[in-house]
């Protein structure tokens, strides 16, 4: 009888131990496409969103990430969207590349019933004519398992603005009643770039100041574009700018650089505003080669979509929008870090 039990105890034991090894994770596949990885913020983006899922991983649960780059082109994009369909992940998290073609993709992930958590471009309503209009996309709206995480860059236009009023000079260096600025945008169809240009110049205008508009050049987020734009504006209109904006950093790097080759000082006779904080921005405020950034938080903003994402994952409701704030980022906010 004890050698019978015995021999129970120890199969028992077995088949435990067996049952534990053969225990596996559960492992959700994530398919993330960013519109391009080499856009300076996106990079930031991209890497916390990994790193974020890390630390969320438990014995029981695990994250297999699919990073793919859109490069700025809809079609590659479109085919990763496809790809992603086919390998059958659990929950994608998409930075469009064009938003006006929001509706297909979205319609495609849908339809394939994987939840989608769309971040840092946000989609907005058309009108008649094709026009974006400051409306909530019906797209999102309508589906319990669609979302969107973002800023709201009216709020970053308006503080780059804010930055300009708080100088003494009002950003007037020349004392001629006016600020005369230029403008390097980002992608015209982006509503962040379309904001930021728009919100930056109202903000001064509501302040009651008198702005004038020099030149207004399309940059498409690029660092080397934006040091081009510069370099030819400051060439073309020479000390008449006395406010450069920019509407990410990567653009104002560059246009840095044009403002440093060109024998002007930020701060004496120019100002230069980006967003994004990045850490060489930061780093040129702290030089005083720089005026100001505006915080675009890519922490906050990874860590909202892959939470958002897990909810998805896990069954559970979610809103329609997630807003994460910027920061206004000036040399006294540089100082005090």
């Amino acid at each position: 009888m004890k050698k019978f039990l015995a021999i129970l105890l120890a199969t028992i034991m077995i088949l435990g131990i067996c049952s534990v090894a053969s225990a596996e994770p559960k492992t959700y596949k994530v398919g993330v496409s960013i519109y391009q990885f080499t856009d300076n913020f996106m990079t930031l983006y991209r890497n916390e969103i990994e790193a974020y899922f890390k630390t969320l991983e438990t014995d029981d649960v695990k994250y297999e990430i699919i990073m793919a780059d859109g490069k700025n082109d809809m079609a590659e994009q479109t085919n990763q969207v496809q790809n992603f369909i086919t390998q059958g992940v659990d929950v994608i998290i998409l930075n469009l590349v064009q938003t006006s073609s929001a509706d297909t993709l979205i319609d495609m992930i849908v339809d394939a019933e994987i939840p989608l958590v769309l971040i840092n471009r946000e989609p907005l309503a058309y009108d008649a004519d094709g026009n974006t209009i400051d409306e909530a996309y019906e797209g999102i709206l309508n589906n319990a398992k669609v979302c969107y995480v973002g800023a709201d860059a009216r709020q970053s236009g308006t503080f780059q603005g804010q930055m300009v009023v708080d100088l003494d000079n009002h950003g007037d260096l020349n004392g001629d009643g006016k600020i005369s600025y230029i403008m390097i945008e980002g992608d015209p169809e982006n509503i962040d770039a379309q904001y930021r240009t728009e919100f930056s110049v109202k903000c001064l205008t509501d302040a009651g100041y008198e702005v004038e508009c020099l030149d207004d050049q399309v940059g498409n987020w690029d660092q080397t574009k934006g040091q081009e734009l510069c370099a030819n504006a400051l060439a073309k209109y020479g000390d008449k700018i006395e406010v450069v904006f920019c509407n990410n950093d990567g653009m104002a790097l560059g246009a840095a650089t044009a403002i440093q080759t060109a024998g002007r000082k930020v701060g004496e006779d120019i100002y230069l505003l980006g967003v994004d904080a990045l850490p060489e921005a930061i780093d040129l405020i702290r030089d005083g080669d720089m005026t100001g950034t505006v915080l675009n938080d890519h922490i906050g903003q990874s860590h909202a979509a892959v939470d958002v994402a897990v909810k998805l994952l896990n069954g559970e409701e979610i809103q329609n929008y997630y807003w994460v704030d910027y920061v206004m980022v000036n040399k006294a906010y540089v100082e005090a870090m």
